[in-house]
């Protein structure tokens, strides 16, 4: 009898988790959504930009969607008239193939001109992308820059740009634009990309390092003006 007890109240914890934990993402996507949302109408206002600064994926021999929704995001505002450049961002961090340059092969299949973009090699965290990406601006007199990526990624960069000397504006993908397009896939030479004698990040740096360098931490940032 104890024993029953004691599973059946084990059973209703569990149960409760795991309602507490799918009213906690439901929130934190209607949050997301909604922050990015007006992140996005704010940003627009000031169109068109110098230049957008966007973060690379992983390539593996074919693009992730995570990569195709950003590289498609990218194309569309140069399309739009909102950039008149593209900054990739992202190096040889997980894959033997430099982000910045697979998403470029691609953006140039969705008709963005190679003249109309910039790709940085060195980044290997998500403040990297932004930090190098910003450098490149300023050498290239851009005035006006955004950051154009998922909404998780904008979120997490908007705090962190925030608390620096970034002068940015924003403009999160907009999904329910996106899903009116057809995401068509594309073969592209991936050899230009590829890095020979390439040692994945993970097997570089501990855990807390990469932690460390995904905070920011690997950034001299006295070079930011």
């Amino acid at each position: 009898m104890i024993k029953k007890f004691f599973k059946y109240k084990v059973v209703r914890i569990i149960l409760w988790l795991h309602v507490i934990a799918i009213v906690i993402i439901v929130a934190l996507v209607l949050f997301l959504t909604h922050s990015t949302s007006k992140a996005y109408q704010a940003g627009i206002k000031h169109v068109p930009y110098d230049a957008i600064i966007v973060p690379g994926y992983p390539y593996t021999g074919s693009w992730h969607d995570i990569m195709k929704t950003r590289v498609y995001w990218a194309a569309h505002l140069w399309q739009k008239g909102a950039t008149n450049h593209i900054i990739f961002s992202g190096g040889a961090v997980y894959s033997p193939y430099v982000e910045s340059i697979i998403m470029k092969q691609y953006a140039i299949k969705l008709g963005v001109p190679e003249e109309a973009i910039f790709t940085e090699k060195q980044a290997e965290h998500s403040t990297e992308n932004l930090f190098y990406s910003y450098q490149i601006a300023q050498k290239q007199g851009f005035q006006k820059v955004a950051l154009a990526t998922d909404p998780v990624q904008s979120f997490f960069l908007t705090q962190y740009a925030d608390n620096k000397a970034y002068n940015l504006g924003y403009l999160p993908i907009q999904y329910e634009i996106l899903e009116a397009k057809e995401l068509k896939d594309f073969s592209i030479d991936d050899k230009v990309a590829y890095i020979e004698d390439f040692e994945a990040l993970p097997d570089r740096e501990s855990f807390w390092t990469r932690m460390k360098g995904t905070l920011g931490g690997n950034i001299e940032y006295l070079e930011v003006e």
